[in-house]
């Protein structure tokens, strides 16, 4: 009894198998016919024509976003000379000229970048506040570049409340101290050894020129003529 009960079994097992190999068999013989290299099976290839192919116009920006194009090009230390040289204004503009001889006119949003980004001045530059953090205790000569009152402040605070050493030279730009760490080779100093000086950048926009046709004449007082 148990003999007739495996014959059945292996019976069974054995149409099982040869089954599934003719079905895989005659699925593979008509996907790729009788060639083992399957060249049938491959997936065709669709090309679209490069004439087809139609060109990406952008849309013009729109809004208050200002494009480079709309602004001017100077060089990172003029524009920073400028700054201190208007007084510093935190949100008040100032003005500079720009590579291109025209009177451009920015504020301080756009002279905070040059402190707080890295990869600024040249390629692998740490940014100033890596340094100059806002933390006075541990910043280097107790100097914190992230904020305007930061910068105002000045260096060597005793604490955050207080006030340090002016940096910004009175608003005598070639007469700072900023003016003479950006602008003097301090190679003992870490990240002031390779300051790239003559970095351009976009910056401001130009101001409208003035239209002739609107400037005053000179005047010319009359002169009486004596009556005889």
């Amino acid at each position: 009894m148990n003999d007739d009960v495996r014959k059945y079994i292996y019976g069974a097992l054995t149409v099982f198998v040869v089954g599934v190999l003719v079905w895989v068999g005659f699925l593979f013989v008509n996907a790729c016919g009788f060639s083992l290299a399957c060249n049938r099976g491959a997936s065709s290839v669709d090309r679209t024509p490069v004439p087809t192919l139609l060109p990406a116009n952008l849309p013009v920006m729109q809004g208050g976003e200002t494009t480079a194009s709309d602004q001017c090009r100077v060089a990172a230390i003029d524009l920073l000379g400028a700054w201190v040289e208007a007084g510093s204004p935190e949100t008040d503009a100032f003005q500079f000229i720009d590579v291109n001889g025209q009177n451009c006119e920015s504020t301080f949003d756009e002279v905070k970048p040059l402190f707080i980004e890295s990869n600024l001045w040249y390629s692998g530059s740490r940014s100033c506040v890596t340094c100059h953090g806002a933390d006075v205790a541990a910043a280097s000569a107790q100097l914190d570049l992230s904020t305007y009152a930061g910068i105002i402040a000045g260096s060597r605070r005793a604490n955050a409340e207080s006030n340090g050493t002016d940096i910004l030279g009175a608003g005598t730009w070639e007469s700072s101290l900023l003016y003479d760490f950006v602008m003097t080779d301090k190679a003992g100093v870490s990240g002031h050894d390779d300051i790239a000086s003559n970095l351009l950048i976009f910056a401001g926009k130009a101001l409208p020129a003035p239209d002739p046709t609107t400037t005053p004449s000179p005047v010319v007082e009359a002169t009486a003529t004596p009556t005889p």
